[in-house]
């Protein structure tokens, strides 16, 4: 059988295949139909067809009730399109002045029309970047990244202190308001005690990114906030 390559795809299939890797790359769980379902914006029984003929394709592995995952053919395609978005979301704001929280559905769009002479000219006009602007490792050219180990905030005691290593791209109104704050990759933070259900509050003890006073803030976060930011500990 003759290797698939993007161009291939539609760019539905394109966009299933990269959803698909990064629900299973942000959780450590195959990805469940809803999820990629509402990651898409699909109903799911319009997800459950294209998962299907991604199936037949040999490209996802699933078995109802019990998530999906992709396979060896379909993870090389994923990564290839996460390398596109990656870059492009690096590129723009780097060299086009976009706010990292312009930059994912922007990517989303260019990530279909570009070509792979592009994509190599882009990385090397960046200097081969190992990260996007939210933290997320870009794959190389053969779909290698750089090793990290990080957990999602939501699971740190009152106490800890860590180090954000990267933050969910997907809530361009929390990016901007934890950029306000200096809670990008890099910044230091100290989780404090909650103040009710629901709530919680981080001390931002080492902030990243232009900020005007960097004396330490306390910052209330909300539940969603704190499980969008994946840290490494002090």
């Amino acid at each position: 059988m003759s290797e698939t390559n993007l161009s291939d795809l539609p760019d539905r299939s394109q966009d299933y295949l990269k959803v698909i890797w990064d629900i299973c790359e942000r959780t450590g769980e195959p990805a469940a139909l809803k999820d990629v379902a509402a990651q898409t914006g699909q109903k799911t029984s319009t997800a459950s067809e294209a998962v299907r003929r991604l199936t037949d394709r040999g490209l996802v592995s699933h078995r109802p009730y019990a998530g999906m995952t992709l396979t060896g053919e379909g993870t090389r395609l994923a990564l290839g399109m996460m390398r596109r978005h990656r870059l492009l979301e690096m590129f723009l704001c780097t060299t086009l002045g976009y706010t990292w929280d312009e930059v994912h559905e922007e990517a989303d769009v260019l990530e279909h029309s570009v070509s792979d002479k592009l994509i190599e000219r882009i990385d090397a006009h960046l200097g081969h970047p190992v990260r996007d602007p939210h933290g997320d490792p870009i794959p190389d050219v053969d779909g290698e990244m750089v090793g990290h180990v990080s957990e999602s905030l939501s699971g740190v005691e009152e106490g800890g202190s860590v180090t954000v290593d990267r933050v969910s791209d997907r809530d361009p109104e929390l990016l901007r308001y934890l950029a306000d704050h200096g809670i990008r990759p890099g910044a230091g933070l100290t989780v404090l005690p909650a103040p009710f259900p629901g709530m919680s509050v981080v001390r931002v003890d080492r902030p990243s990114g232009p900020r005007g006073n960097d004396a330490p803030v306390d910052v209330p976060m909300t539940a969603a906030g704190i499980a969008a930011i994946h840290v490494t500990r002090d």
